[in-house]
């Protein structure tokens, strides 16, 4: 992601009520964007069930949407670059509006799949592009007031993504979690136009890297499918995911080539040349990706094996990112004052906590006992995010900041969507495991164990015949099953976070000065 020429001063900040109007559509615009990552999260199994396929395959809807949206961000700097800021973010969101519809009236899996791919691959500009325009029209002694916008919006997105898809998949039909961004969308991109379609930023020509795009979506794409398909497909005993997996992995290897010899890169990985961008990323990466696929796991686990309906999935969720608001303005005072390697480690120590106490869960678990992790993760939230894009930026030149940035979110998108496939395997693989051995215990070395006998015996008194009492005792053989899948991965988890503690310390001291935000999505 090279960086863009600098703009010459603009035009004069808005003020009044235009300003207040311009603003809000700004947020939404960032609000509907992040929203979308998550809202599905909880709607999995509704969706999946009325199309007629696995929960697995449902999931596709998630990850489709991150790894093209991750795709897209390095467009995102050349388009701006070539058409404006302007043009480019209410372009983004136009179509975005359009792409929710489309996903809205799919009529198979394959559909949906596709327009969430068109939907993600469109939405590329819509995060930097409010973030700035919200700097544009604010006065220079506002900016904090732009900042704290555009970051309250990031977060509290993913509160109300879980609420509000749960609520509808429950009280409605599924689609609607996309028809909403329809009337949310069209305020947006109005009254943006409105506002600023007289303060274009300036524009200018940049070749651009077309084969380092092409590339890109090439060993990304491939390495998606693999990841997605390959369950089904019996992994490498199908010819088709071994075929995959070389594309991604010769794809990969001429892309960094590639990169790293073209004159106009597209995703600059000279940055990895930085002790603390390397680790920083690294370590901004794997942690995402064990969290983006905690809360795809969660609601699924919730829904498919707790008996909780989609609504009070999302609720078990929700405070985690009650927390992260509450907590994040301290948490930027306290970055001011320390360095970021403490904040950072805090927040790591805080995710495994928050992991470690999901690995105690139980299938008579409360409501109230399933959430209580959630708060401890709120409070990883409010630091992780501000503490490793500092880290990450440290020595960076602040006119190269941009260009980082978007390679940092880049590598972190992409590895939240590779993250989702693997959970959803790792976890049915972890179950199918599990409820063999429970089902060797239940059988005994001779026939039917003793417990066996007597959960037989006590079912059949309740007025259930033999075939319903070993249909009911298997029901409860995979209950147990996959609550054992789940706290193992959890307990994984809990592991891979701690291992990543030691890493933090391998970059050099990070002091902040000024206030600082994050770019958490």
């Amino acid at each position: 992601m090279s960086s863009s020429a600098p703009a010459p001063a603009g035009p004069a900040p808005l003020t009044g009520g235009i300003l207040a109007v311009t603003a809000l559509a700004l947020a939404l615009g960032t609000f509907m964007q992040v929203l979308d990552g998550t809202i599905a999260n909880v709607s999995v199994p509704t969706i999946a069930g009325d199309l007629g396929v696995s929960t697995s395959q449902g999931t596709w809807v998630i990850t489709s949407f991150a790894v093209s949206n991750g795709i897209s961000v390095p467009l995102t700097g050349w388009l701006m670059g070539r058409y404006g800021v302007v043009k480019t973010f209410t372009a983004s969101v136009l179509l975005f509006t359009i792409a929710s519809f489309l996903c809205g009236v799919a009529w198979n899996i394959d559909s949906l799949i596709f327009f969430r791919i068109l939907q993600g691959a469109v939405s590329g500009p819509m995060i930097p592009g409010s973030q700035a325009l919200l700097m544009m029209i604010f006065p220079p002694n506002k900016r904090g007031t732009a900042l704290a916008i555009w970051s309250m919006t990031t977060l509290v997105a993913p509160i109300c993504g879980p609420i509000l898809g749960g609520y509808i998949s429950d009280n409605f039909t599924w689609p609607w979690i996309f028809f909403i961004n329809i009337p949310v969308g069209a305020f947006c991109a109005f009254f943006c136009w409105r506002g600023m379609s007289d303060r274009e930023t300036p524009t200018f020509q940049r070749p651009i890297d077309r084969t380092g795009f092409a590339l890109l979506v090439v060993w990304v794409g491939a390495l998606q499918v693999m990841l997605d398909t390959g369950k089904e497909a019996d992994w490498f005993n199908s010819p088709a995911i071994v075929v995959e997996t070389l594309v991604a992995v010769i794809g990969f290897i001429a892309w960094v080539i590639w990169e790293l010899n073209d004159k106009n890169p597209m995703v600059d990985l000279s940055f990895f040349k930085t002790r603390n961008f390397a680790f920083g990323t690294l370590v901004l990466c794997v942690a995402y990706a064990i969290f983006f696929g905690a809360n795809l796991l969660m609601p699924l686990w919730l829904q498919t094996n707790m008996g909780y309906i989609a609504t009070w999935a999302g609720l078990v969720a929700a405070p985690s990112g009650v927390v992260a608001v509450i907590l994040t303005p301290f948490a930027a005072r306290m970055l001011n004052r320390y360095d970021a390697r403490i904040l950072g480690t805090v927040s790591l120590l805080l995710f495994a906590a928050s992991f470690y106490m999901r690995s105690l869960f139980t299938t008579d678990a409360s409501f109230f006992v399933l959430m209580l992790p959630m708060l401890v993760m709120g409070a990883a939230m409010s630091m992780f995010f501000i503490a490793f894009i500092s880290i990450g930026l440290n020595g960076v030149p602040p006119e190269r900041v941009p260009a980082a940035s978007g390679l940092s979110n880049f590598a972190r998108i992409v590895a939240g969507s590779f993250a989702a496939s693997l959970v959803t395997t790792m976890w049915e693989r972890s179950e199918s495991q599990h409820q063999t051995r429970l089902a060797e215990i239940m059988g005994g070395p001779g026939g039917m164990s003793d417990a066996m006998t007597g959960a037989l015996n006590q079912a059949t008194q309740f007025g259930l015949t033999a075939s319903q009492s070993a249909g009911v005792i298997m029901r409860q053989v995979s209950s147990q099953a996959f609550l054992l899948a789940t706290v193992d991965l959890f307990r994984i988890s809990a592991i891979v976070i701690l291992m990543l503690v030691p890493t933090v310390w391998l970059c050099r001291k990070t002091l902040v000065q000024g206030p600082v935000t994050h770019a958490a999505d």
